[in-house]
C-alpha cells in the first residue's frame, strides 16, 4: 500500500489499484505536492467543509468520475457540485470494495465561507476516518483537538498508521499530538496540517523526534513524498 503526503492534510493512498484521495487542498496551498488537475481518484474522502480541505474535491471528482465520502450536509452539497456521492455520519462505517470506511468525531468546526455574499454554508459535524486496508488500521484525524473519546479508536485495535495535525491554533499542537498518538496505540504518525501558513508553523522534526522517544515511528514527509505500509 503506497502512502502520499499532497501537502497540509491531504493524502492520497493507492490500495489494491483502488486510489484514495483525502481532504485535496492543493489549488491556492503554497506548499502542495501536486496539481489537481494532475490527480486522478477512485474516492475522495473528506472529513469536514473547510476551504483548506475541500478546494479541489468537487473538481477532481468530476473529472474523474471519483465518488466523494463525507457527512450527510457536506455529501449534499458535493452532489449539487455534480459530484457522485456516498454519505455518511459519525460512528458509521461501510465496506466498500476497496475496504471498511469508518467515520468518528472530530473536534472542530465546519462550514463553506463566501467571501462575497458574506454567508457561510452549514458543512455537517467535523469528522475524522478510520480506514481498514489490507489489515491496516489508518487513522486521519482530519481537524481537530484532543478529546479523550480518541482512546475508543484503539479498543478496536492498534492504529498502524495515524495522521494527526499539529499546527496549533485551529487545531491541537504537538504536544496534544503526542497524546493523541499515544491513546490511539499508533504505531507510526505522519503529521499533517502545519507550515502551510505562518500562524501554524511547527517543527515537525522534532516531533517525530517525540515520538521515536514514546516509541513511536515518526514519519516527516514532504509533499509529493510517499511511504509504504
Amino acid at each position: 500500500m503506497n502512502v502520499q503526503f499532497l501537502g497540509h492534510s491531504c493524502v492520497r493512498i493507492t490500495t489494491g489499484g483502488t486510489r484514495l484521495l483525502i481532504d485535496p487542498f492543493l489549488s491556492g496551498n503554497p506548499l502542495a505536492g501536486a496539481k489537481a488537475d494532475d490527480l486522478e481518484a477512485d474516492y475522495v474522502l473528506l472529513t469536514h467543509a473547510h476551504g483548506d480541505h475541500i478546494a479541489d474535491a468537487a473538481s477532481i471528482a468530476v473529472r474523474t468520475g471519483a465518488t466523494v465520502v463525507a457527512t450527510f450536509e457536506l455529501a449534499q452539497y458535493m452532489r449539487w457540485q455534480g459530484a457522485k456521492t456516498h454519505e455518511m455520519n459519525l460512528g458509521g462505517s461501510f465496506r466498500f470494495d476497496f475496504g471498511t470506511v469508518q467515520m468518528v468525531p472530530g473536534f472542530h468546526s465546519s462550514g463553506i465561507v463566501n467571501e462575497e455574499t458574506k454567508t457561510i454554508v452549514y458543512g455537517g459535524m467535523p469528522a475524522g476516518f478510520v480506514l481498514t486496508l489490507e489489515g491496516k488500521r489508518i487513522y486521519h484525524a482530519g481537524d481537530t483537538c484532543l478529546f479523550s473519546d480518541m482512546k475508543l479508536i484503539a479498543a478496536k485495535g492498534a492504529v498502524d498508521l495515524a495522521f494527526l495535525p499539529i499546527g496549533d491554533n485551529y487545531t491541537m499542537g504537538p504536544d496534544d499530538a503526542l497524546t493523541a498518538a499515544e491513546w490511539v496505540q499508533a504505531k507510526a504518525v505522519v503529521p499533517l496540517h502545519y507550515n502551510t501558513f505562518p500562524v501554524i508553523r511547527q517543527n515537525a522534526e522534532q516531533f517525530a523526534a517525540a515520538l521515536n522517544e514514546r516509541g513511536i515511528r515518526g514519519i516527516v514527509l514532504e509533499p509529493g513524498q510517499s511511504t509504504q505500509l
